[in-house]
């Protein structure tokens, strides 16, 4: 995807088509003035500039048919309506097929805007014979090095979404670690993968019990980020891994395990948001860390009913072997904790149907002990156009986890199952700061104004602004 960048569009016409936004009581988008007073007074008799309205206006330029297509921003723009404006105006352009689209930025949010565009025009076709062309941007209105995070964020949710969207044949834990030194040769990170040698000498038995129903091998991925040698501070984003989960002895139905590559929307998530945090430099450092399986119905696989250990040293009860992200993550964290030494963990994961229970499609849950982590979080919510909502973290609740054999159990049943899975968790994470973000309904889609289908991408701008918030 190519683009580039004006401050004047001194050359109208020289794109297929043309998208812009414009507000409740605005007299015309900015492009209007560019393509003659025809359209001008088409946009002003035609268009009020409600939220969700869009107008698309034909003209003749030298000959050439050029399509226009102009979205409403409300009575007052905000992040997530320039978001939904620009990125409904780039859907309906997309049914046109340009070549060349030329985006009239928001000057209010520019790096929104290039966001959004970016995002909407993305899609999944890579396993397709037949794809869809390259579409050319031209951004006007702003220059490349004042909109530079909106590109990135745009990119790096771009690359998230299609590690999450690969299917499992070809997204297995090898392939999921190579994508990670890919990204951190690019992006300015460092990478160690730790292969299953390494992975026994470390103690990490709760993983390695999950991982041992596949043929293929877990690999434990560490990426780490130093923007500021001057502090002690290191935030740790641990995302759950999960390359293919077919819930082991405790299956899944037929109708579950068709979208169950998805279950790793955490590893993308982190692995996205490192990779942004890394290009724009922020003062910050952060490590990541995915510990990435299958969790396969094998004779290898663990069953319900075992007990079994972990790189802290605690015992699990296995009483659901469909439960097994949380078992990975606890000796992710534990990982991120010993051997990466964060100091703050937020770990990122698609947990629970609970989730999708309790907030739908829209809302991501978040369960915290950290007054800190959360305030944090929340407000990266709005310049990340995520929506959050966090939930109690109640001792009493938290007893369904107790079990009369081990020192714990992986699965407390039915109630509470969301914030239960968050405080198995928090179990391991050694008193420090921490967050946790079950991403099951947020993580999918089938289809919004700046997702056509499949993975959100969900996590990276969030955790991206959460990092932006460390900085000093």
């Amino acid at each position: 995807m190519k683009h580039t960048f004006e401050k004047e569009c001194r050359d109208f016409g020289r794109c297929d088509l043309y998208i812009g936004a414009v507000g409740i009581g605005e007299k015309a988008v900015d492009g209007c003035r560019f393509a003659g007073e025809a359209l001008k007074a088409a946009c002003e008799k035609r268009f009020g500039g409600k939220a969700g309205e869009l107008l698309a206006a034909n003209l003749v330029q030298d000959g050439k048919l050029i399509t226009c297509i102009f979205a409403g921003l409300g009575e007052k723009p905000t992040a997530k309506s320039v978001e939904s404006a620009f990125g409904g105006a780039m859907k309906a352009a997309k049914k046109h097929k340009p070549e060349t689209i030329g985006v009239f930025v928001d000057k209010a949010f520019p790096e929104k805007s290039v966001e959004a565009v970016l995002l909407a025009a993305d899609g999944f076709d890579a396993h397709k014979s037949e794809k869809a062309g390259e579409i050319s941007f031209v951004f006007y209105g702003a220059e490349e090095s004042g909109v530079k995070e909106g590109i990135v964020l745009g990119e790096t949710v771009k690359t998230a979404r299609r590690l999450v969207n690969e299917p499992s044949n070809v997204m297995t834990p090898a392939q999921l670690a190579t994508e990670a030194l890919l990204a951190g040769a690019d992006s300015g990170f460092d990478v160690r993968v730790y292969d299953l040698p390494e992975i026994e000498r470390l103690g990490m038995k709760a993983f390695l019990e999950v991982a041992r129903g596949s043929d293929r091998e877990p690999k434990v991925i560490a990426m780490s980020y130093c923007g500021d040698p001057s502090s002690d501070k290191r935030l740790g984003l641990v995302g759950k891994g999960l390359c293919y989960d077919s819930g082991g002895y405790s299956l899944k139905p037929s109708a579950g395990m068709e979208t169950m590559h998805t279950d790793m929307g955490g590893a993308g998530a982190v692995i996205g948001a490192i990779s942004a945090i890394a290009k724009m430099k922020l003062k910050v450092n952060v490590t990541a860390v995915v510990a990435a399986c299958e969790n396969i119905l094998s004779a290898h696989a663990y069953h319900p009913g075992d007990i079994i250990g972990s790189m802290a040293g605690k015992t699990i009860e296995i009483n659901n072997t469909d439960a097994e992200g949380r078992v990975t993550l606890a000796d992710a964290v534990t990982f991120a904790i010993e051997e990466q030494k964060a100091t703050h963990i937020i770990d990122v994961a698609t947990l629970t149907g609970a989730a999708i229970t309790a907030l739908g499609h829209e809302i991501t849950a978040v369960v915290s002990d950290s007054d800190e982590l959360w305030e944090k979080t929340q407000k990266a919510a709005e310049p990340s156009c995520e929506k959050v909502w966090r939930l109690p973290v109640d001792e009493v609740l938290g007893k369904a986890l107790d079990s009369k054999i081990a020192d714990m159990r992986n699965s407390s049943g039915r109630a509470a199952g969301t914030i239960c899975g968050g405080m198995f968790i928090q179990k391991f994470t050694q008193g420090l700061p921490w967050l946790h973000l079950d991403i099951a309904g947020t993580s999918y889609t089938d289809g919004t104004d700046v997702c056509p289908f499949g993975a959100t991408g969900v996590g990276v701008r969030l955790l991206y602004h959460v990092a932006k918030n460390f900085e000093k």
